[in-house]
């Protein structure tokens, strides 16, 4: 063989130079080609959107009420124990109208000093009298006044309350009975659905039952087919809110032998939105 080794050697470097140009020639074209592609939609398809809305009704499950109970005394502990038998009293009743202790909570509880302001005495002129002048009565005129103060007169202890009744057919008597228990700001029933995810579900449903009509409507009209969804967003619905019967009560406003009023619960309207894109060919 004439060929010898440094021969072989050049021969192979240059070759393996000559396929590395190749590659980076045909990199850097397949490069330079995707920048016209920079911010291009790759996948261009026909689509139609169509928007879906849907109602559920619901009967309220649950009456939620709310009260306080305020006591005022000289010290916090005579305040403090008045308050606690107002509020025991108030929570019996609650208990013995079947609520649980779980659906029982108390809000806040709070002690406040209480304050009278007292003007001050103005000490008055001793020198105003007769007036040397025509002999006319000068009435005596202050000298200063000095500013008034607070006087600390007792202790206001509050503790508010939220019940929630599940057996709704003693919503009026629960009513009447807290109003007996000498509660103030009795705010209540307001009417609610315990579960109102199962509720936006259906609503969901509807609404999504109702783009899908619409779009086979529309794809007939144009003489297309639908392939499938490529988007979906679902709009904030409205979720039940609470109904809240007309009874705003303070201590003393609803007599002890007052009847128990008929309460109606009524039902809930609930809305959901959805929008819908189909790809259509």
């Amino acid at each position: 063989m004439n060929i010898n080794i440094p021969e072989r050697f050049w021969k192979f470097a240059t070759f393996a130079a000559l396929m590395f140009g190749v590659f980076l020639a045909a990199g850097t074209i397949r490069t330079l080609k995707s920048v016209n592609y920079v911010g291009a939609n790759p996948t261009q398809t026909n689509t139609i959107s169509v928007d879906g809305s849907g109602d559920a009704y619901a009967v309220p499950d649950v009456a939620t009420y709310s009260f306080t109970v305020n006591d005022t005394e000289k010290t916090v502990a005579d305040a403090q124990s008045k308050a606690t038998d107002k509020i025991n009293a108030a929570l019996k009743v609650v208990r013995d109208s079947g609520v649980a202790d779980k659906d029982i909570q108390t809000q806040y509880y709070s002690i406040n000093p209480q304050y009278q302001y007292q003007n001050a005495v103005c000490p008055m002129n001793a020198s105003s009298g007769v007036s040397s002048s025509n002999g006319v009565m000068v009435p005596a005129t202050p000298i200063y006044c000095p500013p008034g103060k607070q006087t600390l007169t007792g202790y206001q202890v509050s503790e508010s309350v939220n019940v929630k009744l599940r057996d709704l057919t003693k919503a009026g008597s629960l009513l009447t009975a807290l109003g007996s228990a000498g509660v103030t700001d009795l705010n209540g029933p307001n009417f609610s659905v315990d579960n109102p995810d199962s509720v936006q579900a259906t609503a969901r449903a509807k609404a999504i039952a109702d783009a899908q009509s619409k779009a086979n409507e529309l794809a007939k009209e144009l003489g297309v087919h639908i392939v499938r969804v490529v988007s979906f967003t679902e709009n904030n619905g409205s979720a039940p809110r609470p109904v809240m019967y007309a009874m705003n009560a303070s201590a003393g406003a609803i007599d002890k032998a007052a009847p128990v009023p008929e309460i109606a619960a009524g039902q809930q309207k609930v809305t959901d939105s959805v929008s819908v894109t189909y790809e259509i060919q």
